[in-house]
């Protein structure tokens, strides 16, 4: 757990209480598991069939508070693929992920919920995820320099 930039994360697992403690975003995925700083300084490494989620938060206290507001109100504004998660406990989150392949991650997906948190979700945690919308796909964005005319406006200040 070398490095000093380690996160407060709250981790939620299958049918047991959830834990807190710090992660180095980097590298907190090991092949073992989830490796886990506790606030009491030992080293925890939770095997991913048990996590549910991985919870970047603020405080410890706001525990898990993505089961909260699981779903968006309306279609995203941020760019990115917005996906839908169905978990094997049954549970289902909306979420945004990055529309680049080469930020994909092996063992899960690096999701930004409805209210704005960033939530690691580990594949072995879920049995389906949907691909709702392309928000800001680059196909569908205009050249640079080029402005689409209306035909209907009379040119009035051209030289």
């Amino acid at each position: 757990m070398a490095g000093s930039t380690n996160k407060k994360v709250v981790v939620s697992r299958l049918d047991r209480e959830p834990l807190s403690g710090f992660v180095n975003p980097q590298n907190f995925v090991q092949a073992s598991g989830i490796e886990l700083l506790s606030p009491s300084g030992t080293i925890l490494t939770i095997p991913l069939s048990e996590v549910v989620a991985v919870s970047f938060v603020r405080d410890f206290d706001a525990a898990e508070g993505w089961r909260d507001h699981r779903f968006f109100p309306s279609r995203p504004k941020t760019s990115g693929l917005w996906l839908k998660l169905f978990f094997r406990t049954g549970e289902t989150l909306e979420g945004l992920v990055s529309n680049n392949l080469m930020q994909l991650e092996a063992d899960g997906f690096t999701v930004v919920t409805p209210q704005n948190q960033k939530l690691f979700v580990p594949r072995a945690a879920l049995h389906e995820v949907q691909v709702l919308g392309v928000i800001g796909s680059p196909l569908r964005q205009r050249k640079p320099g080029k402005k689409a005319e209306d035909q209907r406006q009379l040119p009035m200040f051209e030289s």
